[in-house]
């Protein structure tokens, strides 16, 4: 580390997009220190989103948002088979129910071929409706991307941010940027939570802040308008419904609305695309539940028949760009990784990678990090995979995995016990949700609340 400085990397932002920035910095001789503003990594943007593990087959060809998002998908593909982060290549179906979207199908595929995505092909009227019957009357035809997936949204920033915590990565929880001020000679000043940090090197990976921490230090970028997204979650009855993620032709504002399973064993239907002002406004719309279920009642009927388990909202970083907006001031020590939206789950990975190569290009000098690498297995909160409770070799040898605690989602006091003892530690309920599913399913903690409470509390 340069003399003079508390780091030599600080990573402002703990989403998925920071985590991941910090987790590849770690992997060399770096004193990195990661903030976040809110109680918890992945607490905002990153936990409320569709969880697709995005291929880029529909991404703008030649912007940077289709690069990294083709070369993450790979990366996080890997990446999440070697930790254990639940994935299923589920499949989509980008389905057309208009003369007009069926005649875009061509162009989508010619933008899939730009992308370097292949496999992607057209279905006829009669294929569709065999690989999902409960499809809704009036399809006309479909393109099938057989590599696009679901994954957990909670377990990937998870990953990376115990990954760089363990490779010696500073963590500040409840941690917000208050101000910022540069240094003669390079670097910044940064104030938080009423500390300061001299950094060599600032990232700024705010997301829904990234352009308030831009403007503090003068500049003028980019201006992220809050993207609303309304969910609906169906309970796990409904999970036989459908077999594939169900797209919609997308248009220049959003993707469009779409039906898919999670890897919590449900099936989800969103999201809206509202911009709105407030970038704390997550709260749900009598509007936006209604288009929701007119959607749903179009393209799967079957499924506003199910009972609903939950409904969630998500803001994006949109801004009046269509390309993400990553730049460097080499001089001044200072990276900008801005208008990060819905695909930056899927191109995490390499996003973080292509900010240490800048980093590198300024002048930073990476050196492999001595030691063994961290070898990190996560806990499965996935419903594909074995989970504690069904796990009889797991229950005899400790007990506590057989005694549940939430019985809708079947999570167990030794998975309870597990989390609160991780590198990692959950400081609410919801940090406790996302690492074990208790608390979100069918009672919405009616059941189990209290005495999740009473744990957290150190009480029992």
């Amino acid at each position: 580390m340069e003399r003079g400085f508390d780091c030599d990397v600080l990573i402002a932002g703990g989403g998925v997009v920071g985590c991941a920035i910090a987790r590849e910095l770690t992997l060399f001789d770096l004193r990195v220190t990661l903030l976040e503003a809110g109680p918890d990594v992945g607490a905002g943007t990153s936990k409320a989103n569709t969880a697709l593990l995005h291929t880029g087959f529909d991404a703008k060809p030649g912007t940077l948002e289709a690069e990294l998002v083709v070369r993450g998908y790979e990366q996080l593909g890997r990446y999440a088979e070697r930790v254990g982060i639940p994935v299923e290549r589920t499949g989509a179906l980008l389905v057309a129910w208009t003369e007009e979207q069926l005649g875009s199908l061509p162009s989508i595929v010619e933008q899939s071929h730009a992308n370097g995505y292949e496999p992607i092909r057209e279905l006829t009227v009669e294929e569709l409706y065999r690989r999902e019957p409960h499809l809704g009357p009036g399809a006309l035809g479909a393109l099938e991307v057989p590599d696009e997936g679901i994954i957990c949204p909670f377990t990937t920033p998870l990953a990376f941010a115990t990954e760089a915590l363990l490779a010696g990565c500073e963590l500040q929880r409840g941690v917000a940027v208050s101000g910022l001020e540069r240094l003669d000679g390079g670097g910044v000043l940064v104030r938080a939570g009423g500390r300061e940090w001299r950094t060599r090197f600032l990232v700024n990976a705010a997301g829904l802040r990234a352009d308030e921490l831009d403007r503090m230090l003068g500049y003028h970028g980019f201006t992220v308008t809050p993207r609303r997204g309304e969910l609906i979650v169906f309970d796990k009855l409904s999970r036989p419904l459908v077999s594939h993620i169900l797209l919609a032709v997308p248009t220049k504002i959003t993707k469009g609305v779409l039906i898919a399973p999670t890897v919590f064993g449900n099936v989800m239907l969103g999201p809206t695309a509202e911009n709105i002002e407030r970038k704390d406004d997550t709260s749900s719309t009598a509007h936006g539940l209604d288009y929701l279920r007119l959607e749903g009642r179009r393209i799967l009927p079957d499924l506003l028949e199910q009972e609903v388990t939950a409904v969630y909202v998500g803001l994006r970083a949109a801004t009046e760009h269509t390309d993400y907006q990553v730049s460097i001031h080499a001089d001044e020590g200072y990276v900008c990784v801005g208008g990060i939206r819905s695909t930056g789950l899927s191109g995490s990975m390499a996003i973080a990678e292509h900010v240490r190569g800048l980093l590198e290009d300024a002048g930073l000098a990476l050196s492999p990090r001595a030691g063994p690498p961290v070898e990190l297995t996560m806990p499965n909160i996935g419903e594909a995979f074995t989970r504690p409770y069904a796990d009889e070799a797991r229950i005899g040898a400790d007990p506590d995995y057989g005694r549940i605690v939430c019985f809708c989602e079947r999570v167990t006091r030794g998975e309870i016990r597990d989390a609160l003892a991780s590198p990692l530690p959950p400081v609410d309920l919801d940090g406790l949700r996302r690492r074990t599913r208790a608390h979100m399913g069918r009672c919405q903690g009616f059941f189990c609340g209290a005495e999740l409470a009473s744990i957290l509390e150190g009480r029992s």
